[in-house]
């Protein structure tokens, strides 16, 4: 057996004793193995602060004692009822603390904004609310240019959202900011009218749900109301004026953008129409027109209509793109325009009417034929639709197709006016026949409404347009018989309706005396307007004034305001032959002593306007100088009054400035001595009648002025004279700066009257 070999000494592992520790120098020895740990570690409890115990003292908080920090925070929560608590936690706080707004209000817009894409339905709503009531009514004080880019991004992102309700309220939010900050509209109005588009094209929606597309269409309506439509006037240059803010406008300076709004709002207009289209079956299929199906339909015609508007507006430019444009326009509309719209009118119920729908109906039919007359050069339609529109306007005219209840006749004097300015171009355009019948309804129409409302200022305006000449329409040629019957109407009944009207609608009347001063002014220009122009002052005496046994009635010329008094002022220049009934009526008026005594003076300045025209007579123009100075009642009427206060009331300096206004146009009225001879008599004969005394010596004043050295009055003159010398010496010492008591007053009466005595009992010569 082999004997196995012992390990050998160098494999066994020796033990260790003691571990030689090296150092290093510079490092610490470590510590030794039993030395103790003093260190103490702890971790710290975190308790969730409570806002009870929370100091908030000074500061803005909410009902529910919450700061706007903390209520905006809270806007962001996943629970929708907290955002929406939230949200109106933030208008209570706003309501109490006004001043939180004003100094956050650029950190409140930034954090709302992410609401207005919200889930929940309610918390859009309470945004909305928010934005409506408190913080974009706010913004109006500041530069709302910033506050705005702010929301506008989120309100694009929110219009492009899956969800359709969020895509409606975006738009809804879009006409709430454009409500309060128009030139919105301009600065968007390409990426606007594409959403527009967009969302109207998803028609699965508004026949479904018409309240939701009631709300997109009447922001649509808003923002379209803000093109042009007219052509601008010109704009007055103001020199002094200097810029003092060195930043571009918001809305466009030129026409430039033109060209991009046209191309996306004919798209628009191509979609509305087919809108309007998909309405026509539900319309005969409803048992009745409802009133949210009837408001989406008339936000469509009236976008169709503004849209037209605006063509026809950009269509007065020069510019080749802009018709080059228009004339692609023109092409593409005028089929849809006649076959889908135009076609289909007048729109009428299947089923019986009711009163509110009868209304509706028409309502609808106006809006239509407004298209048609705003288009109807450019689509040329036939003579079978021209003459059904034509026989529409007529019957509309006479009352014929609204209800007569109260509502129907509201409902006629709110929209017939729409059609009224398309009178005067249509009478232009159709036969003698046409021409008849509508002339006879719109006629009709002025007599019929009521003299305050508005559908009588729109028949104003036509009648101003179809009487005075302008550009190439000139109505008033003696061929056209037809229309000059209906002129004759019209004027005779401008002073009736004057009188009517009162003083009740200022407004109204002025607008009545502005027609009677154009008419004026354009009189000479045509022997028919001058003939009836003169016939109107005989009806025009009893607007100033009438007498009647001897008492004076006054007018409503007497309570207009003073802007309206000018222009009946201004009219009387214009009569060729200023009539003496007239005169008295005017003269009566300046006896008033509520007449301001402006209006007194500019009366006696048009009136001698009125003389050196040759439109009086120099008897009329004297006599109604010395009416004046005569009749013009002074007060107090005693020297000496009756309290001391009453000096202050006195209107003795108005008559001394009538007296030296007379004394001046007397001396222009040709050789002073025919005029001297003229009123010496006219004068002497007043004074024998013993006026007061302050009219006395107006008269006596306007003798010596005229008079000249040596005298050129009479012996008989003088004689009749003497017996006022101490009246007139009298009235000198009282016109002196000399101020006398009550006592001294008296005294010069007693010896006024004292004088009078002795000059009538003594010998004559």
């Amino acid at each position: 057996m082999v004997r196995s070999k012992a390990p050998s000494k160098k494999q066994q592992k020796k033990g260790i004793d003691f571990k030689k520790i090296k150092r290093k120098l510079g490092r610490k020895l470590p510590p030794p193995k039993n030395a103790t740990n003093t260190e103490i570690k702890s971790k710290a409890i975190v308790l969730p602060e409570q806002s009870v115990a929370t100091n908030k003292e000074g500061l803005a908080v909410s009902k529910k004692g919450l700061t706007l920090k903390e209520l905006l925070q809270q806007t962001s929560h996943h629970n929708a009822k907290v955002r929406r608590d939230a949200l109106m936690g933030i208008k209570d706080l706003v309501l109490k603390h006004p001043t939180e707004l004003r100094l956050h209000r650029y950190a409140v817009i930034e954090k709302l904004r992410e609401r207005i894409s919200d889930d929940d339905k309610v918390v859009r709503e309470a945004l909305y609310q928010l934005f409506k009531s408190e913080i974009i009514p706010g913004c109006a004080e500041d530069n709302q240019g910033p506050y705005i880019s702010l929301m506008m991004t989120y309100i694009f992102n929110a219009m492009t959202n899956l969800a359709i309700d969020i895509r409606l309220m975006a738009f809804k939010f879009f006409d709430l900011v454009v409500q309060f900050y128009p030139p919105c509209f301009s600065l968007y109005a390409e990426k606007i009218l594409q959403s527009y588009e967009d969302i109207l094209r998803k028609n699965q929606f508004y026949l479904e749900d018409k309240g939701k597309l009631k709300s997109t269409l009447s922001g649509l309506v808003r923002c379209l109301s803000l093109l042009p439509s007219k052509k601008p006037e010109p704009e007055k240059n103001i020199s002094g004026d200097r810029i003092i803010h060195a930043f571009e406008p918001d809305a466009p300076t030129e026409n430039a953008g033109f060209s991009v709004i046209i191309k996306k709002l004919k798209e628009l207009v191509l979609v509305l129409i087919n809108c309007f289209q998909d309405f026509i079956p539900l319309l005969n299929s409803m048992p009745q027109l409802d009133a949210p199906s009837f408001d989406c339909i008339l936000s469509i015609l009236q976008s169709i209509d503004i849209a037209l508007r605006f063509f026809i507006y950009v269509s007065h430019e020069e510019t080749p793109e802009s018709k080059s444009l228009l004339g692609r326009v023109d092409q593409t509309l005028s089929l849809g325009l006649l076959k889908k719209l135009l076609g289909v009118f007048p729109l009428y119920p299947k089923h019986h009417l009711s009163v509110k729908e009868d209304d509706r109906y028409f309502i609808l039919n106006i809006v239509i034929t407004e298209i048609f007359l705003h288009f109807h050069e450019w689509i040329c339609p036939s003579a079978d639709v021209f003459e059904k529109f034509l026989e529409f306007i007529e019957n509309a005219l006479l009352g014929k197709i609204c209800s007569s209840t109260r509502s129907g006749k509201a409902t006629w004097e709110k929209h017939v006016p729409s059609l009224l300015p398309f009178i005067p171009k249509l009478v232009s355009e159709v036969t003698t026949g046409w021409q008849s019948c509508l002339l006879e309804a719109f006629t009709q129409t002025f007599k019929d409404c009521n003299p305050e409302s508005s559908l009588k200022l729109a028949c104003l305006s036509v009648i101003e347009e179809m009487l005075i000449p302008r550009g190439d329409m000139n109505y008033t040629e003696a061929s056209n018989t037809v229309v000059l019957d209906y002129q004759t109407i019209w004027i005779r009944e401008l002073p009736l309706l004057l009188i009517l009207i009162g003083d009740k609608q200022p407004s109204s009347s002025q607008v009545v005396l502005r027609l009677l001063l154009r008419l004026g002014q354009f009189a000479s220009s045509s022997s028919f307007l001058l003939w009836e122009y003169e016939n109107t002052q005989f009806a025009l005496s009893e607007f100033y004034s009438t007498c009647q046994e001897g008492n004076i009635y006054y007018g409503p010329f007497m309570k207009l305001p003073r802007d309206s008094q000018e222009l009946s002022i201004c009219c009387l220049y214009y009569f060729s032959n200023l009539s003496t009934p007239l005169l008295k009526s005017i003269a009566s008026c300046c006896f008033c002593p509520e007449l301001e005594p402006f209006v007194f003076f500019r009366i006696i300045e048009v009136l001698h306007a009125t003389y050196k025209a040759g439109h009086i007579q120099i008897a009329d123009h004297i006599s109604f100088f010395m009416t004046l100075l005569s009749c013009f009642k002074v007060f107090p009427e005693n020297i000496y009054p009756v309290i001391e206060s009453d000096v202050k009331v006195s209107n003795c300096g108005t008559l001394k400035s009538i007296t030296s206004i007379v004394c001046s146009c007397l001396s222009q009225m040709g050789d002073s001595s025919v005029v001297f001879q003229i009123i010496e008599k006219a004068i002497l004969d007043l004074i024998l009648l013993e006026p007061p005394l302050d009219n006395a010596c107006a008269m006596l004043r306007v003798l010596i002025v005229l008079d000249s050295k040596p005298t050129r009055l009479s012996e008989q003159s003088i004689t009749a004279l003497s017996n006022f010398l101490p009246g007139y010496l009298m009235d000198v010492v009282l016109s002196s700066e000399l101020k006398m008591t009550l006592e001294e007053r008296h005294r010069f009466q007693c010896s006024f009257e004292q004088l009078k005595m002795v000059s009538s009992t003594s010998p004559v010569g």
